[in-house]
């Protein structure tokens, strides 16, 4: 049906090619392109060995437009997924616009000065993208991404109105190392260390990072964890479209050890992510850190456990109180069987995955423009969740059990 080029050949990129060579019947051409060509090489050997499907593959530094503007004029593609870093969600979408390509990421645009991730800088490209016929739709991952699909059809199917909403994130996996991150370690530290917001009395409001925490006892048998409360993308974007929501909060399982770490990590300046002068050469203590640390795409390998992700959502149907918990339970180690990857990366990139086959088929994003995940019918998507690897579960909870979680810790 379409050629694409995935940008980006990390542990997410790796998962998105191998789930579209799994779907050759849609994603008729693949073309995987990063700034190491043997990192996009490895994954394609890997692709070709699970799947019989050849992909072609190209050197890219996606922060230059031109050199993305020539790539995609070669290759002519009818869509770029972009997994690469967020620094790089503006430089990709002027390229798209300027070759007629539709686009489409799995997260938010941050400038690299400072830790502030939000959709504004790519919602002022609505006008752009509609002008030239072209559709770009943003945060097609878990979280953001199934998150906002689940709270659009919860409300489609259970409510009237929502007005309280709680994002749980856990990840119930063992990795085998004193510390690592489960995605890029750069990106993964500026997200837990900036300041946390959360949605409340028609605004966001701010409270120092990590300061808020509660335990979660995950279902069917995963057991407790302890999750911290923290900003994320898709508050911004529910909130907007569903208005009606009073209150949003996000939250994210760490470990003792993880917290510990990264407390003295802090402590000592390696969260930095200024430049600092080093034998005459100007370095980002963060990305040194980077570095250093275990490669979440190898992490596949000696992860065992479970993630657990879904929300918790309170509202009206028919004039009573009502709550439902929507939440998917993946295996880390199934994962790898599959895909060669974890746990984490594969519920990012089997909903960017199914995004692109939403879009290129016509079913989502009808229109030219700048779309969020929850402005589209969820429940395509929902199946599609189902037959490619990701299945949900939707339970009915008290308005008690709801409110005993959201309401206490907060």
């Amino acid at each position: 049906m379409s050629k694409i080029i995935i940008i980006g050949a990390g542990g997410v990129g790796s998962v998105v090619a191998h789930k579209c060579a799994q779907l050759s019947s849609v994603f008729t051409e693949i073309v995987l392109a990063s700034r190491t060509l043997a990192k996009c090489d490895a994954i394609a050997a890997s692709v070709k060995e699970r799947t019989g499907v050849i992909i072609k593959t190209a050197q890219i530094d996606a922060d230059l437009v031109p050199m993305t503007v020539a790539l995609l004029k070669e290759e002519n593609p009818s869509l770029l997924i972009n997994v690469a870093l967020p620094y790089q969600d503006l430089a990709l979408m002027d390229a798209c616009l300027e070759t007629g390509v539709h686009y489409l990421d799995t997260a938010n645009y941050e400038p690299p000065e400072e830790a502030k991730f939000e959709y504004h800088w790519q919602w002022a490209y609505q006008d752009k993208f509609e002008k030239a016929g072209l559709k770009a739709l943003l945060g097609s991952g878990f979280d953001p991404g199934v998150t906002n699909v689940f709270t659009a059809w919860a409300l489609k199917h259970h409510f009237d109105t929502i007005e309280y909403l709680d994002i749980i994130d856990v990840n119930g996996g063992d990795h085998g190392q004193a510390f690592a991150t489960n995605f890029n370690p750069e990106i993964n530290i500026r997200e837990v260390t900036a300041r946390c917001r959360h949605w409340e009395d028609g605004a966001f409001q701010e409270t120092p990072a990590l300061s808020t925490s509660a335990t979660f006892t995950c279902p069917e048998g995963l057991g407790e964890f302890s999750i911290y409360r923290m900003y994320h993308e898709e508050m911004e974007s529910l909130t907007k479209h569903i208005p009606t929501i009073k209150r949003a909060q996000f939250w994210m399982s760490f470990s003792d050890a993880y917290i510990k770490h990264l407390e003295v990590l802090q402590n000592v300046g390696m969260t930095r992510i200024d430049e600092v002068e080093y034998h005459g050469q100007k370095i980002i203590p963060l990305q040194f850190l980077k570095a250093v640390l275990p490669d979440p795409g190898d992490l596949g390998k000696s992860t065992t456990g479970k993630t657990c992700i879904g929300c918790i959502i309170r509202g009206i149907k028919d004039g009573e109180e009502k709550a439902v918990y929507v939440y998917n339970i993946c295996d880390h180690e199934q994962c790898f069987e599959e895909v060669g990857s974890q746990g984490v990366s594969y519920t990012t990139g089997v909903p960017a995955m199914i995004g692109a086959k939403l879009l290129l088929e016509g079913t989502w994003a009808t229109q030219a423009g700048v779309w969020n995940m929850e402005q589209n019918d969820p429940d395509p998507f929902m199946a599609d969740l189902e037959a490619h690897g990701l299945p949900w579960t939707c339970i009915e909870l008290s308005p008690e059990q709801a409110r005993t979680f959201s309401v206490a810790e907060a």
